[in-house]
Formats: C-alpha cells, structure tokens, sequence
C-alpha cells in the first residue's frame, strides 16, 4: 500500500473531511487556507483564500456545493465548493474551532472559544439557500461551559446536537430549545476529536489522555475503549468493516530522537468489537492530527504536523482478509 503525498500546506494539518460521494477530499490547516483535492490521485483542484489565521475545522454539504470553515480569525466562512467564492461570514469575538452542518443542509453549527472576557458557546445558524438571504443571526446559543469546544455533530435528524471539547465532557442539546439533555465525562482529558458512525447510533472520541473511546449517541454510554500508549488526536469509524482508525503520537516538541518511529506517529487500526490492534501504518514526520475514512470504507487519509497529507487506497488483502 504505497500512499499518495499531498503537499498543500505549509504548517500542520487540523482536519480532513470527505464529501458524501468519497470523490473529494477538503482539508484545513493552521495556515490560512483550506485546499480541495481529488480523493483518487490526490491532484489539488484549488484553495479556499480568504482567512486571515489558522483554519481549525471544515465541513461540507451533502450535495458537495458549500463549504464551512472556522478560524482562529473569529470567523467562520460559506464558500462555493465550485468556485472558491466566500459567499458570507460570520464574525464572531473569539476563534471558531468547531463547525458542522446538519441533515438537509439547512442548520449549521458554529463553536467559538472563550477569549478575555467572551465566554464559550455555539452558536446554530440557519444556512439560505440563496446567500443574498443568508442572516447572520444566530437562531440559538448554547453556553453554560466553560471550556473550549472541539466537535460538533448533528444527529436524531437535526433535534440533537452533540459537543465534545477541553473539559473531556460530552454533551447533548435539544436544537430547538437550546437546552442541555445530558452530558457525561467520557475522558480525563481534552477531547480531540470525534467523528458519528455512519448510521449515527455511536461515535468515537479521541483525546489526549492516551484513549479512544465508542460511544451511544443517545445515553452517552461508553461501549468500548481503545487504550493507546500516545495522546490520540483523531479517531474515524470504517464505514464498511468494525475497524476504528487512531492517530496520534508524542508532541512534537516532546520528541528527543530524529527518528520518526521513535515519536509513535504511526496510523493505528482496531478492531471495534474486540477493541484488539491489528495494524499500524507509518510514514508521518510527526504527530497525526487528523485522520479520515472515504466514505466507500476503501482508502483513507491522515494528516501531520509535518504539514502533508497521506492519502491511502487499500490493497485487496485488507478488503478480503479475516483479522478476527
């Protein structure tokens, strides 16, 4: 399995995002520029220009025509997937680190981080469908926390809202209400990441307390934990096998050997059920800080804090093999 190496970014990679059909892959970074590439070949077909400071998180729609980016110039912006045109922004008075839309495209998350004396929240926003109609207004604010939020997600066909962030809490809102259902601390330390399995019954965290972890979507239960000897800093759910994708490795400032073996940077595959390692895959100079199943489950991509992207196409033994 011979990876494609994806240079676009020239300071560490921060999220990575599929759109619906698996064919193009977004990625943003603590530059200033999200980039689009050609999930096949890797060929980058543009760049989103327009943040004026790291770009922390991404999504796109599920017809693959906008795109959502939040930055740590307290803003988050609509771009045309097409075009690259910023088609409106949001400004905010803290760093946006979490965004996502919700089903149908019509809602969309905003997280903003505390700074000074602007406290922590998210803000629900309602997406036109025509730009020229798009308001900046925010139709809910959830707060009442006082931590940095890292993930955002909509499930139960937009009435919930979960969020994951620095205080290793989990949390559930009521969309409509504004209200928080439930919350549960999942980890002892900051959570990373999390991205919802393709049904949206469970997801999978990833944090720095050296653990990843399978969660129910609905009582925030922990049904089964991935222990890792290195801070977890992005997690993915294979669409088509019971396979959980964990990337991390030591900060790169606490690496004191050049090797980069030696740092535990590698790709790390469990199996989801027996929560045992059955693989690894190296290749990152560097802590991974985000990682990304294509969403036919036959490739996946990571990215670094060397500032490349890996893409991955499976070879066949991995399609047809019995690890368990």
């Amino acid at each position: 399995m011979r990876p494609y190496l994806l240079k676009g970014h020239s300071r560490p990679l921060t999220q990575l995002k599929y759109n619906r059909e698996g064919d193009l892959l977004f990625s943003c970074a603590k530059d200033h520029n999200p980039n689009l590439w050609y999930a096949d070949d890797g060929t980058r077909i543009g760049t989103y220009v327009g943040h004026n400071g790291a770009v922390a998180t991404c999504d796109v729609s599920l017809d693959s025509t906008r795109l959502l980016t939040g930055s740590a110039d307290s803003s988050a912006k609509l771009w045309d997937v097409e075009t690259g045109a910023n088609l409106f922004t949001w400004k905010h008075k803290a760093p946006c680190k979490a965004v996502a839309f919700g089903l149908g495209d019509g809602l969309a998350a905003i997280a903003t981080d505390p700074f000074m004396t602007t406290t922590p929240a998210i803000h629900l926003v309602r997406i036109a469908a025509d730009e020229a109609d798009q308001s900046a207004d925010a139709m809910q604010v959830l707060a009442g926390f006082d931590k940095r939020t890292n993930r955002v997600a909509f499930t139960d066909v937009n009435a919930t809202l979960i969020s994951a962030g620095e205080d290793g809490f989990v949390r559930r809102w009521d969309v409509e209400t504004g209200k928080l259902k439930l919350e549960s601390k999942i980890h002892a330390g900051s959570i990373a990441d999390l991205q919802m399995s393709t049904d949206g019954t469970h997801f999978v965290t990833a944090s720095f307390d050296n653990m990843s972890k399978l969660v129910d979507t609905q009582t925030l239960e922990v049904l089964k934990t991935y222990a890792t000897d290195r801070p977890a800093n992005s997690a993915a759910l294979s669409p088509i096998f019971d396979h959980v994708l964990i990337g991390g490795g030591q900060e790169a400032s606490q690496v004191t050997t050049t090797s980069s073996r030696a740092g535990k940077f590698e790709s790390r595959f469990f199996h989801k059920i027996f929560t045992e390692e059955f693989g690894s895959v190296r290749g990152h100079f560097g802590p991974i800080n985000a990682c990304a199943f294509s969403p036919d489950g036959r490739s996946f991509a990571t990215g670094g804090e060397d500032g490349y992207i890996r893409l991955h196409h499976f070879d066949n033994d991995y399609l047809t093999a019995r690890f368990f």
